[in-house]
């Protein structure tokens, strides 16, 4: 089980050993690294220092400057900004799925283009979006994506659109999201020192339908990686990117 992969194919290579199936949890994509600030997609187009003004904005959650300064760097290099999102996500791609060893089931995170999934998702890669499967004799349900904030990351939806997924999933043995139930010791960055978004709607889903576990990544320094809602275990199962590591799931 993985989640929050961004970019770390050598890892992801070998996060199936021994495994049954690997579960993804999303993000793969790296646009920046805030552990270093050279990796990912905007320090490829817009240098170093950039990166470390920009991390250095957001981190003081002042998301309208950066925001002005993306939009200065973006209009100084000319160019069709989606475009060039796009070649460069592509080749990270190109790089990651061939990493999914056979089986796998994974979902989207915040940072993903899923429609460009199809594209490069082997036979082997089950992707799952409000959708559920049956693994090993249990029911897992996946639902993919983020909720909107300031950041504007290229797959959040609304809280009625997450919250439909969620409901379309209904009864399972284990609850796949990308992002936490709205916990504050689940949400919570101890690094970033920001709250992220959680969801409501998956929290009072695991208090109705009591899955065995609740497995989720998004918060990569999380106040709490696991904890208790009732008789769910819910479960941050790992900065993979910085880790290396996968956590594993077994009956």
């Amino acid at each position: 089980m993985v989640s929050d992969v961004h970019g770390n194919a050598r890892d992801l290579a070998r996060a199936g050993e021994g495994a049954d199936a690997l579960i993804c949890l999303g993000d793969l994509v790296l646009f920046l690294d805030y552990a270093d600030h050279s990796r990912g997609i905007f320090p490829d187009l817009f240098g170093v220092e950039n990166a470390d003004l920009i991390v250095e904005l957001r981190t003081a959650r002042r998301f309208e400057e950066a925001r002005e300064l993306g939009a200065r760097l973006w209009g100084g290099i000319g160019g069709d900004r989606a475009a060039l999102i796009e070649q460069a996500v592509r080749k990270q791609y190109a790089e990651l799925f061939p990493a999914f060893p056979n089986p796998t089931y994974a979902t989207y995170g915040n940072v993903d283009m899923p429609r460009l999934w199809p594209e490069f998702a082997g036979p082997g890669t089950t992707v799952l979006d409000g959708e559920r499967v049956e693994i090993g004799g249990r029911v897992f349900g996946f639902v993919g994506g983020g909720l909107r904030t300031p950041m504007r990351t290229p797959y959040e939806i609304s809280d009625e659109e997450y919250a439909a997924k969620i409901e379309a999933v209904g009864e399972v043995d284990v609850l796949c999201t990308h992002i936490p139930p709205e916990v504050p010791e689940l949400v919570y960055d101890t690094v970033a020192r920001r709250f992220e978004r959680g969801s409501r709607a998956l929290l009072d889903a695991i208090r109705r339908t009591r899955p065995r576990y609740a497995l989720f990544g998004h918060v990569h320094q999380p106040l709490a990686r696991r904890m208790r809602v009732g008789a769910t275990e819910c479960v941050n199962v790992g900065h993979f990117a910085g880790s290396g590591k996968p956590w594993a799931l077994e009956w």
